[in-house]
């Protein structure tokens, strides 16, 4: 099984979704169709599989960051320059070129990125955000729409960026990245 996911892994995120076969998968991995048929249903669940193998594999490190929070902002500090390491790595790169070019064609690939991936950060954010929320430090605002824009403000622009979409960022411009995305965050939504 984990011959499959490392070859499968490799072509999706090197030719795209809609260029890997179920047969260039099998022949790389050295199996027949039929045992890759025994172990997935067909390509979707064999993609699905590898997203959920990398998030797991990315997981780790920003689940460690959302515990024992000093602080609101140094909380989200930490869990910003993890997602950075995260998003910009890449296999992350890779997998959002992919999802975005094959989105069209294949829908259920963006669906399923967003559930499995950006929904599940989208909600471990949101989980530390509700009782700053309700203990009136921060402002009365839905905290997954809250944790959504945190995401977008600290992912989106490096993200381009790496993507070729302008001069990717130093090390050092990414931690000012971060901590500016925080201070942003925090001035918009902190209690008046």
């Amino acid at each position: 099984m984990v011959r499959i996911l490392d070859v499968a892994e490799s072509l999706f995120l090197g030719h795209g979704f809609g260029a890997t076969s179920i047969e260039a998968v099998a022949k790389r991995a050295g199996i027949s169709k039929r045992t890759f048929y025994h172990r997935f249903s067909g390509k979707e669940r064999l993609f699905e599989a590898v997203v959920r193998r990398l998030i797991e594999r990315w997981l780790p490190p920003l689940d460690a960051g959302m515990v024992d929070w000093p602080n609101l902002a140094d909380g989200l500090r930490l869990v910003a320059e993890h997602m950075l390491n995260i998003a910009l790595t890449p296999e992350a790169l890779a997998l959002h070129r992919v999802v975005i070019a094959e989105a069209q064609q294949f829908p259920g690939l963006a669906r399923m990125m967003h559930e499995i991936g950006s929904a599940t950060g989208t909600e471990r954010i949101a989980k530390q955000l509700e009782p700053r929320i309700r203990s009136g430090e921060l402002r009365a605002i839905d905290p997954r729409f809250a944790a959504e824009e945190f995401i977008l403000m600290v992912v989106t622009g490096p993200q381009r960026r790496a993507l070729g979409l302008a001069t990717p960022l130093t090390a050092a411009e990414l931690s000012a990245w971060a901590r500016d995305a925080v201070a942003l965050f925090l001035d918009g939504c902190r209690a008046r």
